[in-house]
Order: C-alpha cells, then sequence, then structure tokens
C-alpha cells in the first residue's frame, strides 16, 4: 500500500522527458503485466486506511445547494484548492488534519477525508476518529451539517465543483442516456477500507483475499444498506446508492471475475473498459466515443498510449473492489454518527485470518456467486427482507464479533459491532429501515 489511501492521478503535460511511464507501450501483454505489477503489489498484510465520504448541508435548510466559497471556507486551511483556484489540479490537496488525514471534495460537493495507511488498524481508526470530528467541527462553525445517508436524501444530484475532468466525466456518462452518472457525481456517499493486496500463497493468499471481498460484498451491501431515499421520496430500494452503480458504465463499474487469477481477470477488464477522459490543457477532456485502451493500444487514436495513459485510465476505474496496489473496498453505504466506523471494522475482521475467511465464505456460500448484477441488485434492492441474505449477513456479523480480539479491534468497537447487529443485523433490519420509517 502507498503511504496514503489517497492515490493523486496524473497529467501527462507533468511529466519529465526521462521519465519511464512517458513511453509507448507496445503490446497488449505489456500492459497488462504492467497492471499486474502496479495494481497488485504483494507483500504481508500490515497497513490499513479508511476514507470516509459524507454528503453535506446547510444545518437549517437541508435543501440549499453549497457553494465552492462555502466549503472552503468552512474547510480552511483542510480545503482542497480545487475549491478556490479554478487552474488548481483536482487532485491536488490541502494541508494535513490534526491525525494526518487529507481533505477532497467531490463534484457534489460532498467531502471525503482519507488517513494515512496506518500500521495497525487500531491506529487507523482512532486517526480516522480524531480527524473526522475536526472536520465536523470546523462545518458546523460554519453553519454546515454532516450527512449520515448513501445518497442525497433531500436534494436532487447537482454539480458544484466545475473542472475539465468532472465536465467530461459528466458528458461520458450522459452518453448512455441515464441519470446515473449525474447522481454517482453529485449525490452518492459512502465509507471505503483499503488493505494490503497480501501474499503469493500462504494464509493471506491475494487471491483468497480478493476472492472473500467480493464473495461477501452482496450481503454486506444489504446489511450497511442506508440510502433508501433520494431527492425527498422512496425509491423502492434500501441501497439506492448501489443501485446507481449498477445503472453506471458496467465496462468500468462491474465486479470482478474472481473464479481464476485475479491479476489477469483485472488486466483484462481495465483495458476493455472505455476511456472516459483524456487529460491535456484545454479545458475540454472529452475522450473519444466507444474506444477502449484496447483499441488505444490496437491505433484507434493519433498518438501511442503510454504507460502514463494507463495509469491514469486506471484511476477511472471503479469496480466494487479497486486494485490500486493495495485493495480498496468502496461498496458500502455511508452511515449514520459514528456507525461508520463499524462496516471497515467488520471487513478488516473478515480479512484477519485464513479461520475468519473460511468462516466468511461459507456463511455465503448458500447465496451463490456474487454475480453482477444480479446478487448485487437483490442486496440493494431487498436489503435484509431477503431471508438468505438475512442469515448470510448475521453470520457475517457473528464472525466479526467473535474474531474481534483477535483482529486487533479497541474494545469499544467491538462492543459498537455488537450495538449495531443486535439493533439492525440479527432483527432483520437495516439502517434504512429507521430512514424510511422516519419518512413515513
Amino acid at each position: 500500500m502507498s503511504e496514503t489511501t489517497v492515490t493523486p492521478t496524473r497529467t501527462i503535460s507533468a511529466r519529465p522527458a526521462e521519465d519511464p511511464l512517458v513511453e509507448p507501450i507496445r503490446t497488449r501483454a505489456d500492459a497488462e503485466a504492467f497492471i499486474a505489477k502496479i495494481c497488485f503489489k504483494i507483500g504481508p498484510p500490515r497497513l490499513a486506511g479508511i476514507e470516509l465520504e459524507r454528503l453535506i448541508y446547510d444545518s437549517t435548510d437541508p435543501l440549499a445547494v453549497l457553494t465552492p466559497e462555502r466549503l472552503a471556507s468552512a474547510l480552511g486551511r483542510w480545503s482542497p484548492p480545487i475549491l478556490t483556484t479554478p487552474s488548481a489540479d483536482p487532485t491536488a490537496l490541502g494541508r494535513p488534519l490534526p491525525a494526518g488525514s487529507t481533505v477532497t471534495v467531490e463534484p457534489g460537493g460532498q467531502v471525503e477525508l482519507s488517513t494515512q495507511a496506518w500500521g495497525t488498524f487500531a491506529d487507523c481508526l482512532a486517526a480516522a476518529d480524531t480527524d473526522a470530528d475536526a472536520v465536523r467541527a470546523a462545518l458546523a462553525r460554519s453553519g454546515l451539517a454532516v450527512g449520515h445517508s448513501g445518497i442525497d436524501a433531500h436534494r436532487p444530484a447537482g454539480r458544484i465543483v466545475e473542472k475539465a475532468r468532472y465536465a467530461a466525466m459528466e458528458r461520458y456518462f450522459d452518453r448512455d442516456g441515464n441519470d446515473a452518472g449525474r447522481l454517482m457525481m453529485g449525490s452518492t456517499a459512502s465509507v471505503q477500507l483499503s488493505v494490503d493486496a497480501g501474499t503469493e500463497t500462504g494464509e493471506h493468499a491475494f487471491a483468497e483475499r480478493w476472492r472473500t471481498l467480493h464473495a461477501a460484498g452482496p450481503a454486506l451491501v444489504a446489511a450497511f444498506a442506508n440510502s433508501p431515499i433520494y431527492a425527498g421520496a422512496p425509491t423502492g430500494w434500501y441501497s439506492t446508492r448501489q443501485r446507481v452503480w449498477l445503472r453506471l458504465d458496467p465496462g468500468r463499474t462491474s465486479a470482478a471475475d474472481t473464479s481464476g487469477d485475479p491479476r489477469a481477470a483485472y488486466a483484462r477488464a481495465a483495458l476493455d473498459a472505455r476511456l472516459l477522459c483524456l487529460p491535456n490543457d484545454s479545458d475540454r477532456w472529452d475522450a473519444p466515443a466507444g474506444v477502449t485502451f484496447g483499441d488505444w493500444l490496437d491505433g484507434a487514436l493519433d498518438r501511442p498510449a503510454t504507460y502514463a495513459d494507463l495509469e491514469y485510465h486506471l484511476s477511472t476505474l471503479f469496480p466494487p473492489v479497486r486494485a490500486k496496489g493495495f485493495l480498496e473496498i468502496r461498496y458500502l453505504d455511508a452511515q449514520i454518527g459514528d456507525d461508520w466506523r463499524v462496516p471497515p471494522a467488520v471487513l478488516w475482521t473478515l480479512l484477519t485470518s485464513r479461520q475468519t475467511r473460511d468462516a466468511a465464505l461459507a456463511a455465503v456460500e448458500p447465496l451463490g456467486p456474487p454475480d453482477w448484477p444480479g446478487a448485487w441488485a437483490r442486496a440493494a434492492r431487498l436489503g435484509l427482507t431477503d431471508p438468505d441474505l438475512a442469515r448470510a449477513a448475521s453470520a457475517l456479523l457473528a464472525i466479526a464479533i467473535e474474531g474481534a480480539d483477535a483482529a486487533g479491534l479497541p474494545r469499544a468497537v467491538a462492543r459498537q459491532i455488537t450495538g449495531f447487529a443486535e439493533r439492525y443485523t440479527f432483527r432483520g433490519r437495516t439502517p434504512a429501515d429507521d430512514q424510511l420509517e422516519e419518512n413515513r
């Protein structure tokens, strides 16, 4: 894992001529080898990072559309330059938070906190706690409140950050003829865990860690579903956020094939994905419609693709588990209040040992393969009203509770998992049920 869970994308024009990443890629096999090398960095699992994304509202008027200037003023020295400088790199960061995390702002004004990569999960949680409190207090002083849902329950989707990358993304997704791209960019929020990929073989074999994260995905999507209301109205889905991802470009967002070598499957999917945008010095980053990176390798554009181009392309893929040298688990809704600690703690515990991993796989085996979109759509639509999903989710939470000590979870967090399970999962309920009851 890199030193931080934030991985800034690169623009080709910023690279010196001697940089090897500006070299043209000669063959598809060379591209696949590069992807395998940089996306799955093999080594003993020891690091963890958390990304906590939240929707932001005016404390007295949740329907109000925020401005970049107001967000920048509230965040102060932690604000990324993108909010204040029109020409700023969209990946540029403000000053670190008290425990070292950094803040980014998504196109719709969502504020995302990204911790450093920590050597213990307990340290990672403590840093996220400290920095989340700092951000929440700063926003509150400016009359802003942190949201508690995976999708905007009050306002329709809207983009407030004007950048060439985001404008190109918006036009790209609009070509598919639905509003999912605008919803994803402007109205969704998640809690994510990043972990080391694992070792080549042995107790923490990366292929088995990869398989576990995908196999448990639908049951955990159902357990932590927390986005049933969008723009004031119930959608009929427990996780509307997950529904948004299901409606996006499947070549960019689908779950990976877990039946074989993850590196080969991920490389194939990456090269078969369409180009999202092409960074350049103008304000139009649009890529030619329908052209995949593999097409580019075959000469579809007027210059050869370089390794820098491929590195940037990889940053535009959004599968449920993204390989970035480490594994970024992206499929869980943002949670209410401090319940954000529970999903990453559960995921961490399920990966702690071969024993917990095997138990997790056994728990979800009755659900069948985590095929995309089928299994994921079922979980997002039905939540724990589906008896099979309810049984699998309860088993996964029970495994996490039993394995909390061995996983090194702080006792307070272990108690929080138990409280969450007793309040929701073991009763066949999700956080979405609370929102639906309040709405009724």
